[in-house]
């Protein structure tokens, strides 16, 4: 059985590297996120708040590796430099 500490053991830090507004969807803000490398990455979509709806959006979240995509060669690089800026 995990504990807490063990669930934390195995979070990866990623940092915002990445902010746009879906072309497809009205309202909905894309948030990514990259290791320190850019080699892997989280996708987060958040619908605009509402009046009664209030989430921070952070510099950087702790993420379980199995919800990190390995970002493409193109991106790598842009990622890497982002997250050091």
């Amino acid at each position: 059985m995990n504990s807490a500490s063990d669930a934390d053991e195995e979070s990866i830090r990623v940092w915002l590297v990445e902010r746009t507004y879906s072309d497809d969807e009205q309202n909905i803000i894309i948030l990514v996120y990259a290791t320190p490398d850019g080699e892997r990455y989280l996708r987060k979509e958040r619908a605009l708040a509402s009046f009664g709806d209030h989430r921070d959006t952070t510099a950087a979240v702790d993420a379980a590796p199995d919800n990190l995509g390995e970002t493409d060669e193109g991106k790598r690089e842009q990622y890497a430099l982002e997250e050091r800026a």
